[in-house]
């Protein structure tokens, strides 16, 4: 059987960013312990259905960090519960404004190897607007002390196309985040969210207009490149050798087990997941089938996000011609039986796969 990825959502957080759209609550340690509780009986239960490897395991969020020294008992019955091989990727979200220390430590007891720190900006001021709790300097020290740690795979969350930003700023965000060193860099876009405050507050927000964000996007994927990072995914970037494992497998529709409300799952060609519900996750619902998955346009529409992209084989003459458009205007490369898209190719993927998808 092939290897599986487990992903543990973390429902909880200090406080709301103003962008945020991911399910959390507020918390405190007695709702912790609960949802600990619950999240680890699941554990149990599945690892008591499924006899499959282990090879990647992500601790998202939310701020799953907020876990702290519960992070041992958790990982150790996922230790116990599954087969998980002793080279895996294991992932814990982080944010710098906590007790980064006593956090980082208990990671690394409980067998965390790879830190993602939600830096999001190089500039206090955008933080803020951000609704950020933690500051440039609060970024700069969870760094060192992960790396004091032993942590030697680190991976750093940044977002452009923010409020009053521009190439410059975005410049002086990418100038601090590369002195960090960090293995990994995932690149995100802001998209104003329902449901959040800067979807409430959207016409006060003086944003970059979609040609301005294109700028800051082409801009970035250059700057990174030049700095020797790999740009594997539309949003992602990295050293040789340290793509996100796990996220790899969303984006080759291999399988994997999402515990914990608002988690999705895609095993034995099945798609589930838990409702957006916390007390309903710690009083024992089950999960919601969500149909089918892994056809050959699932297959297309996440491959194309990577730089590999797709092989041409896979589809018919008219979507290979497309491509070959695509690849004349600058927006793709066919080439060696393959198609993938160019940065600027990457800008409009949604566009560009959906045409390639009115060829089947």
């Amino acid at each position: 059987m092939t290897n599986l990825g487990l992903y543990l959502h973390i429902p909880f957080c200090n406080g709301k960013c103003a962008y945020c759209d991911f399910y959390s609550a507020f918390t405190n340690e007695e709702l912790i312990d609960s949802y600990t509780t619950a999240l680890i009986r699941e554990i149990k239960q599945w690892g008591g259905k499924i006899n499959r490897p282990i090879d990647t395991i992500y601790l998202g969020g939310g701020t799953p960090s907020l876990l702290n020294y519960r992070l041992v008992p958790l990982l150790n019955a996922v230790y116990e519960s599954f087969n998980v091989l002793d080279n895996a990727e294991i992932t814990l979200e982080v944010n710098p404004a906590d007790n980064i220390f006593e956090i980082l430590s208990n990671a690394k007891k409980a067998g965390v190897n790879r830190i993602s720190i939600g830096a999001q900006s190089g500039n206090d001021t955008e933080l803020s607007v951000l609704g950020r709790r933690h500051t440039v300097a609060d970024t700069e020290k969870a760094v060192k002390i992960a790396r004091e740690l032993g942590f030697g795979n680190i991976s750093l969350d940044l977002m452009l196309g923010l409020p009053d930003s521009s190439c410059d700023t975005l410049k002086n965000s990418l100038d601090f985040i590369t002195s960090l060193a960090p293995e990994h860099i995932s690149a995100y876009i802001l998209k104003i969210e329902r449901n959040t405050k800067f979807f409430k507050i959207c016409n006060t927000l003086n944003l970059p207009d979609d040609d301005a964000v294109s700028d800051q996007y082409l801009f970035m994927c250059e700057y990174l490149e030049n700095k020797g990072f790999c740009h594997y995914e539309i949003s992602n970037f990295c050293k040789e050798n340290f793509e996100s494992k796990h996220n790899i497998k969303y984006w080759k529709c291999e399988e994997y087990l999402g515990l914990g409300p608002s988690a999705h799952s895609y095993l034995l060609g099945k798609r589930f997941y838990y409702p957006r519900d916390l007390k309903a996750f710690i009083k024992g619902i089950t999960p919601t089938p969500d149909g089918e998955g892994g056809d050959l346009s699932e297959q297309i529409m996440l491959a194309l996000r990577l730089k590999d992209g797709i092989k041409t084989e896979k589809l018919p003459t008219a979507a290979v011609k497309k491509c070959g458009l695509f690849a004349k205007n600058g927006l793709g490369i066919l080439e060696n039986g393959r198609f993938s898209l160019t940065n600027n190719g990457m800008l409009l993927s949604n566009a560009i796969i959906t045409e390639i998808l009115e060829e089947f």
